[in-house]
This record gives C-alpha cells, sequence and structure tokens, in this order.
C-alpha cells in the first residue's frame, strides 16, 4: 500500500533540470536558490518515500493536519500538525511517511543552489534538527499557491526568475514567522482550535453546520469560507475526518466489530459509515483492519 503520490486532491510538479539551467546561464541570482519540485498531499494515507543516498536538494515539509515521520540514519524524527521540518542535502540514507493512524496533510518544496552547504550554514540548518512548531503560515500558503500557479504556466525565464524570488520570501515566512503573522490570523487560528476540539468531543455525536457555525457566532457561509481557509477541507468534511481517524484506531487495537464502531460514532447505518470510510482510506475497514495488522507483525 506504500505509494509516493496519487492522492485525492494532491498537486505537484517538477522542474525539469535543462529549463532552471537555462534560467541560471542569463541570470547569476537564479543559480543561488530554486525550486527543483513541489507537492500538496492532503490526507496522505501510506505516503511514504525511500533515499538510500539521501538527497542532493533541501527538503522543506509543512504538515497542516496529521502526523509523519522522518528516519535519517536509523534516527526518527517525528512531524506532527503545526510544525515543518526543513533536512537539509545530505548523503545520509533517508525515508519518510505519513502516520498509519493519522496521515498528514502536507506542503512541501525541494530546492537547491549554487552553494546549498553555505545557505544551510548560515541559517544553522543541521541533519537532526527535528521539526519545529508553526501557526497557520497563511502567507507561506499563498506564497506557494503563487509559486505553483506560475510553474503550471511553463518554465520560461521569466516564470522561474520569479519563482527564485517567490522562494526566499516563501522560506522567510518560516525563518522569521513572527513578521509575516497577524493579530486577524491568530484570531481565526484560535476559532478553529476551538471548532475542532469541539467536534473531538463530539464524535460520537451527529453535528450540523449551523451547530458549529453558532459555537462561533458566525454566519454559515463566513464561517465555512474561514475553517476551509484554515485547513483545507469543508467543516462536515473535517468531521468525518475526525470519525475516521477514530475508526481507525479502534480497527487496529480492538476487536470491537464494525458495525459497533459505526453506532460509537454516530452512525446507524454500518453501510453508510463503511462508505464513508472507503472514501477516505481507500479500502474498507475490514480490509483496513487486516492489512494494518499484517503490516504490524511484520515490522515486529
Amino acid at each position: 500500500m506504500k505509494r509516493k503520490d496519487g492522492f485525492q486532491g494532491e498537486k505537484h510538479i517538477y522542474v525539469p533540470e535543462a529549463s532552471w539551467k537555462a534560467a541560471a546561464e542569463s541570470n547569476v541570482f537564479m543559480s543561488q536558490l530554486y525550486v527543483t519540485s513541489m507537492g500538496y498531499f492532503p490526507n496522505a494515507a501510506f505516503h511514504y518515500r525511500d533515499r538510500p543516498e539521501g538527497c542532493s536538494e533541501n527538503i522543506l515539509i509543512y504538515c497542516l493536519r496529521g502526523k509523519g515521520w522522518f528516519l535519517l540514519d536509523d534516527r526518527r524524527l517525528e512531524v506532527s500538525a503545526n510544525e515543518f521540518i526543513i533536512v537539509p542535502t545530505t548523503k545520509v540514507k533517508m525515508s519518510y511517511g505519513a502516520d498509519d493512524h493519522e496521515p498528514w496533510t502536507i506542503y512541501w518544496i525541494h530546492f537547491c543552489g549554487k552553494d546549498l552547504e553555505g545557505f544551510n550554514k548560515g541559517f544553522n540548518l543541521k541533519l537532526y534538527d527535528g521539526a519545529k512548531q508553526i501557526q497557520l503560515n497563511e502567507k507561506g500558503i499563498q506564497i506557494w499557491e503563487s509559486m505553483y500557479d506560475n510553474l503550471q504556466l511553463g518554465y520560461s525565464k521569466d516564470n522561474l526568475n520569479n519563482i527564485s524570488l517567490c522562494l526566499c520570501h516563501f522560506l522567510a515566512t518560516f525563518f522569521y514567522p513572527e513578521k509575516h503573522s497577524s493579530i486577524k490570523a491568530q484570531d481565526d487560528q484560535d476559532m478553529i482550535k476551538k471548532t475542532i476540539d469541539y467536534m473531538h468531543q463530539g464524535l460520537a455525536n451527529k453535528i450540523s453546520l449551523e451547530e458549529l457555525a453558532g459555537l462561533n457566532n458566525l454566519s454559515v457561509s463566513y464561517f465555512s469560507s474561514l475553517f476551509r481557509k484554515s485547513t483545507g477541507m469543508p467543516p462536515m468534511d473535517y468531521f468525518i475526518h475526525l470519525k475516521v481517524r477514530k475508526a481507525c484506531g479502534l480497527l487496529y487495537s480492538t476487536e470491537i466489530k464494525i458495525r459497533d464502531i459505526a453506532v460509537s460514532l454516530g452512525y446507524e447505518d454500518p453501510f453508510h459509515f463503511s462508505r464513508l470510510f472507503k472514501k477516505s482510506m481507500r479500502v474498507s475497514p475490514q480490509v483496513y483492519r487486516v492489512l494494518r495488522r499484517r503490516r504490524s507483525e511484520i515490522t515486529d
């Protein structure tokens, strides 16, 4: 079930080596720092990459939801929601992927440069630094989306020069997040956190969109827009996502029957629950239980 891409709703793009080399010949700055690939993987269940010879580029992963991990020469680094990790170029063997129970939703960028080691030294980036916490990086996401949209238009020199300049701004939002946040953004984030906590407490119940909007004294349309902007998902889809995550844990760690799990999560119809689960996880609850336990036995 391991896979490097192919997730529903994903975005990813790779810049041909010949294209950025051509751009660098006409603009010396372009050779200093440039994007080689970038992507967005939502709810990336079974995401896994293996790089036995390391990576010649820096890798930045920004985790919005869920969890994941890096394994660098047998040293494990965890990455959770509202955290980012920058793994500098290395020849050390590495692998990384999504958590089995709570697969991450990530924005990622691979970037390189003429003096990448000097860049990493200048910003004190070390191989085993691990993940760092960050509040919702709205500005960074906006810049990422702008870079992605530009790359979709092609690899002209002007386009790639613009991407390199945007990359500097993008990285700045992670190196100096306090200089790129706003009070309103923090207020919105607090509201989203309160809503998600409410969802967690009500996993066994049926919660309506109107109820969630009323919790925050907002109209349904405005609340839905803010929530989706923050999490990348509509409120009710996110609530279902939390229920599925809970179900994953129960399927793996208990012998509770699937129909009883469905009822415990507010679904009287087990077939409806199974359809929702399969839509999210790509496999039925029964198949998930078998695969997860088989994988655990192999790991052990």
